[in-house]
């Protein structure tokens, strides 16, 4: 991971035939729309691509498809744990590291269950780590199947393995992030903050950059918040960027990822509005006020410039 440029990596979906098969014409597509935004990296294979409604096969086929397609123009980083024992996430980590990807993301709400205490997630860390020799990894707090959000300490633990190189942050609390970045001072690692409310606030203590839902509406905004976030002339534009964010986040949030692909299908993308997981129906009012976000996104488009 290249970390001297705060970047944008989006969370990337997966796009679908009516039918629910993969679409890969317009997962080629959609890679190449993340490229022309100039993101810095992508994360495939992951909650927004609704991996856990992928088989194993599929997972492998879509990210060789994303790292066929980018041909090593930005890093690449996938997850590689799943159901299982350490010993069988580890293996598939071992697999889709094979795709020839930069890193493997483990989850940490896989690496140990609700109610074990952090001893037992530490150990079973250190214990996929002595599994998967030389395999870069990061870590992504997903809320799925239960959000096990990291320690400043045991970031740091992990980071000083050597062996990490990427978070990706949803804790929500800019404290819990300047307290991580405080003592992790690995050149070679990134904390990407997926909460837009603190986003410029995060940028500023130290983030590596952003890598949030909101890219998969208007990737070059977000691009735009990383090149531009501590430019003090710009300040009034990034106030005003930040309270669009804000003021839209339950829209971006409702029947996600549906209402993201609709609005990149009204942006000029051919691709299905069909998810495989079950996420609430796009009724008319959902489709409505996402009609209205793109309206708002235009003029602050217009006004912004870019």
């Amino acid at each position: 991971m290249n970390n001297s440029k705060k970047g944008f990596i989006p969370v990337m979906l997966t796009p679908f035939h009516n039918d629910g098969s993969i679409d890969y014409k317009t997962l080629t597509a959609l890679t190449e729309m993340y490229l022309k935004s100039r993101v810095t990296g992508l994360f495939a294979n992951c909650l927004s691509s609704e991996m856990f409604e992928l088989s194993e096969a599929e997972r492998l086929q879509v990210t060789k498809h994303v790292v066929d397609v980018v041909a090593g123009q930005v890093p690449i980083v996938a997850t590689g744990t799943f159901e299982g024992t350490i010993q069988q996430q580890a293996d598939f980590t071992n697999k889709i590291y094979g795709t020839g990807i930069d890193a493997v993301i483990l989850i940490s709400g896989l690496l140990a269950k609700e109610n074990d205490s952090d001893e037992v997630f530490v150990n079973n860390v250190h214990q996929l780590l002595d599994l998967t020799p030389g395999v870069p990894t990061g870590f992504y707090e997903c809320p799925v199947p239960y959000k096990r959000v990291l320690s400043a300490a045991q970031l740091e633990d992990f980071v000083n393995t050597g062996r990490v190189v990427y978070h990706k942050d949803t804790c929500l609390d800019i404290n819990q992030i300047k307290a991580k970045l405080s003592v992790v001072k690995n050149p070679e690692f990134g904390l990407y903050d997926a909460y837009m409310v603190h986003a410029i606030e995060s940028l500023k203590a130290g983030s590596a950059g952003l890598s949030c839902i909101q890219g998969n509406f208007f990737p070059e905004l977000i691009v735009w918040i990383c090149d531009n976030y501590n430019d003090a002339s710009k300040a009034d534009e990034l106030a005003a960027v930040q309270q669009f964010l804000i003021a839209n986040m339950g829209v971006m949030h409702e029947v996600y990822p549906i209402v993201a692909k609709y609005t990149l299908q009204q942006r000029g993308l051919s691709i299905s509005n069909f998810t495989r997981r079950a996420v609430g129906d796009f009724t008319p009012v959902v489709k409505n006020a996402v009609d209205q976000l793109q309206k708002e996104y235009d003029i602050l488009q217009n006004e912004l410039s870019f």
